[in-house]
């Protein structure tokens, strides 16, 4: 990956943590082409960067991702239903990327988070925000559709709650987002980036880089599968872990009582 090919993302790694940061601020970070195709390149190398262990998506500037970029909303009016179908299936891609990604990721949402840019937060693994940030899905004030985030949104929220966001459009402050588990927590804006940072960190010290993936991957597949299916993937899953690396070091360490470290 040639990192000076980037325009719109910074793609960074310190200390075992993968920094990915929207960075058009001039644009309240909004999303068109060339900034997911990027998200996608960064995020596709972030799945197989050696030295980070979890991937902290941030932004530059006072919004984290107002949605899609006026211009190119403008355009999409232009466009044949192919034209658009090929777009949709880019962002449907990012999306999909990041909510199967083997690697945690963490949303630091600095400030507001709409449409497009709630639905990035929304796919994360964890979102932490400061107090004042907006957090909405406002497709069907302009005549459109949140389609794409809706699938997430179900799985991470239930019916009654997407359809009081999506359905109103309305923007909600970080406090009820907490209320309704779209964020995790709330931090004051001068902690964010360092409550993030050790959060971060102490998921790379502590966990297994191997059993975050494959709970990842369970709890994405085990969702779409009737009781007794469900239970067998579990199951098998169980029986399989038992034989990786870290599951191996893991048990070592802890029946001879030494210190362990990831």
């Amino acid at each position: 990956m040639d990192k000076s090919n980037f325009k719109f993302i910074e793609y960074t790694v310190k200390e075992r943590i993968i920094y990915i940061t929207l960075n058009r601020p001039e644009k309240r970070n909004a999303l068109n082409p060339q900034l997911v195709n990027e998200l996608k390149s960064a995020f596709s190398h972030a799945k197989n960067e050696n030295q980070g262990k979890v991937v902290i998506l941030k932004a530059n500037g006072k919004v984290f991702c107002s949605g899609a970029d006026l211009a190119y909303i403008q355009k999409l009016q232009n466009n044949s239903y192919e034209e658009n179908l090929e777009d949709s299936h880019n962002l449907m891609e990012l999306f999909q990327q990041i909510y199967t990604l083997p690697k945690v990721v963490i949303a630091q949402v600095h400030g507001h988070a709409i449409a497009g840019g709630c639905g990035l937060a929304t796919v994360c693994d964890f979102v932490f925000a400061v107090p004042e940030a907006k957090f909405g899905y406002t497709e069907v004030k302009i005549g459109f559709i949140p389609a794409i985030v809706s699938f997430f949104l179900l799985r991470k929220l239930g019916e009654g709650i997407t359809k009081e966001l999506l359905l109103t459009g309305d923007l909600i402050l970080a406090p009820k987002a907490k209320q309704y588990h779209l964020i995790n927590d709330i931090v004051e804006n001068p902690d964010l980036e360092k409550y993030v940072a050790e959060f971060a960190k102490r998921l790379i010290e502590t966990n297994s880089e191997q059993s975050m993936a494959l709970t990842k991957l369970l709890i994405n597949d085990i969702q779409v599968l009737d009781t007794q299916k469900a239970m067998e993937l579990a199951a098998s899953q169980n029986a399989s872990s038992r034989s990786t690396t870290d599951c191996k070091k893991g048990i070592s360490a802890f029946l001879n009582k030494e210190p362990l470290k990831w």
